[in-house]
């Protein structure tokens, strides 16, 4: 039945779709509010699943190169995984250190891990730019971000 790997995929994205609609279903909705937050879940839930269901019909033939194409070499691998446990540090400890602190650490150390050396820059880019996306969601656009261990 699956015989493509875009067949396999597409069953794996509508089972993801699905979870994500259900939860997506289940925000609460505000009263007076013409545009509510649960609008663009259920928007990017539905438009999973539409594309899911496109690349399960998508026809594609599986060759020789793009099957070499899809190995992943086992140190890129280990790179990919040390980025996903980042980011999972990253939504670990979001709320208990915040959102200023914690996204300066994982700006600089994936950065620093991905081999970039210009450590002053890295240190620059990676304090300023949570420090404005801060006070652009706390002081402009009235969302509070989790301020942690700082008296923000």
């Amino acid at each position: 039945m699956l015989r493509s790997v875009n067949q396999k995929i597409s069953i794996i994205l509508l089972l993801v779709a699905v979870f994500y609609l259900i939860f997506s279903y289940q925000l609460p909705s505000y009263p007076y509010i013409p545009v509510d937050a649960d609008f663009i879940p259920k928007v990017l839930g539905w438009l999973l699943v539409i594309l899911a269901i496109a690349l399960f019909f998508a026809k594609d033939q599986d060759s020789e190169e793009q099957k070499a194409k899809r190995r992943i070499p086992k140190k890129d691998a280990l790179v990919i995984l040390g980025v996903f446990g980042m980011v999972f540090i990253y939504i670990l400890l979001l709320e208990i250190i915040g959102f200023v602190m914690m996204t300066a650490l994982f700006i600089y150390f994936s950065s620093w891990f991905l081999g970039y050396t210009k450590h002053v820059t890295n240190v620059i880019v990676s304090i300023l730019f949570p420090v404005i996306l801060y006070g652009i969601f706390n002081y402009l656009l009235q969302i509070n971000l989790p301020s942690g261990i700082l008296p923000l």
